[in-house]
């Protein structure tokens, strides 16, 4: 929902994700997202940014819950698996195995030479 909102500020000249990222730290800080605190940020690190864009992020961001957005964004962002991964990690899963099992019979064969040895 964050995402759509925000939507309407991608046509501005590329400061759509300094706008998102000021009104993530207010909202980190404690602070109020409005069109002066927004605008004092923004000021603050050397960003031109027009008061259209603030106007339309403060308004775009009223009424949403930015920490539900954040948790739903995080526990519905995909986990990408290389194949590569996978079989390298089945590969190291088969030697230890092996390792295992050669290990086991190097025991019993022990165990045997110490009854007749």
């Amino acid at each position: 929902m964050l995402c759509n909102k925000a939507s309407v500020l991608t046509n501005k000249g590329g400061n759509e994700m300094n706008l998102i990222y000021s009104a993530l730290m207010l909202h980190e800080a404690k602070k109020e997202i409005n069109e002066d605190n927004v605008k004092k940020l923004v000021q603050s690190i050397g960003i031109k940014v027009d008061d259209a864009q603030i106007k339309a992020l403060v308004t775009a961001l009223d009424g949403v819950d930015i920490d539900d957005a954040i948790s739903k964004s995080v526990s519905t962002a995909p986990v990408a698996i290389s194949p590569a991964a996978v079989s390298g990690e089945s590969k190291i899963e088969e030697k230890a195995e092996k390792e295992e099992e050669k290990a086991s019979e190097e025991e019993a064969a022990a165990g045997l030479a110490g009854l007749f040895g």
